[in-house]
């Protein structure tokens, strides 16, 4: 069973000169993702030498804990007492029960004894409720915690507000991994205002020299067409079209969520689907003028009819 594109950076395929190889551990191989070239025999399989069929076995197999995360204060290295008792226990007594309690909480003070811990605890708590509410996967997460583990060194956010400090990891991280996800929802998801947060991206931004790329508007195509449930054909024609107006200059100084919604608007007539501009400015979460807009400047330089 192959597992995924693996980078290997002190590799290179002779045949062709590619850095990006994929793991055959059935064959104990690892083989050019592009030309198929084996690189390396026998290789070593580091996973369990153990089978599991279903959840109960891999967790009565399994000999370790959770892999270390940057997105608990104390990384997942200490244990945890469970709050609820367990079903398989007997009835305890009220004086045995009061001692599990004190435990219980001696524990949990324990594991936070400093303001660090407490700041760390209380934002990544924070970080990890904004992340859920906006879908975001586990690696946009351990970004942000390691964006806001630098802040907190740099003592950037004495004085500011914890969420707004929170908002703007997330942020940069969404767009450290490409993630579209835009400041008007981040500031709608964490229900703070869009100014607080950008004040705090830039001042992230110019405190830990962090150097991220602007998003481009082909990273909102996928999503948006996902959300108005069209075809792939209108993906593929949005992105060519986004493609020409960007090699021309049209996209320079224009939001990249409206000059995606446009092309996906063109594209939607272009393949005759019927996609309105109110549609669209609900999901992208734009007005319509800012697609008429959009959709007449690009009319008027790029090459193609389309018929209303």
């Amino acid at each position: 069973m192959r597992d995924k594109l693996v980078d290997e950076s002190e590799l290179r395929c002779p045949e062709c000169g590619g850095i990006e190889f994929f793991r055959d551990y059935d064959r104990a191989e690892m083989a050019c993702a592009r030309c198929g070239l084996v690189i390396s025999e026998r290789i070593i399989d580091m996973g369990p030498e153990w089978r599991a069929f279903d959840s109960e076995q891999q967790d009565k197999k399994a000999r370790a804990g959770a892999p270390l995360t940057l997105t608990i204060h104390d990384k997942g290295l200490s244990t945890v007492i469970d709050w609820h008792n367990s079903r398989h226990l007997k009835p305890m007594s009220p004086a045995h029960r009061i001692q599990i309690y004190k435990l219980k909480k001696w524990q949990q003070r324990s594991r936070v004894s400093n303001a660090f811990e407490r700041n760390l605890t209380f934002a990544l708590s924070e970080l990890d409720r904004f992340a859920s509410h906006l879908s975001l996967p586990r690696n946009v997460r351990e970004s942000a915690a390691i964006f806001y583990r630098r802040m907190i060194e740099t003592r950037l956010v004495r004085g500011r507000s914890i969420e707004s400090m929170v908002a703007a990891a997330i942020y940069a991280a969404c767009r450290q991994n490409r993630i579209p996800r835009t400041l008007d929802e981040i500031a709608q998801a964490v229900n703070i205002k869009k100014r607080e947060i950008g004040r705090s991206y830039r001042l992230l931004l110019k405190t830990l020299l962090t150097k991220i790329t602007p998003m481009t508007s082909v990273n909102f195509i996928p999503r948006l067409v996902n959300k108005l449930r069209l075809s792939h054909e209108v993906q593929k024609l949005a992105i060519t079209i986004l493609e020409s107006a960007r090699s021309m200059g049209l996209t320079s100084g224009r939001g990249p969520m409206g000059i995606a919604a446009a092309s996906i608007y063109i594209a939607s007539i272009l393949q005759q689907v019927k996609c309105t501009q109110r549609d669209i400015a609900l999901s992208a979460n734009v007005t319509e003028v800012t697609i008429r807009n959009r959709y007449q400047e690009l009319m008027r330089k790029l090459d193609f009819v389309v018929k209303i």
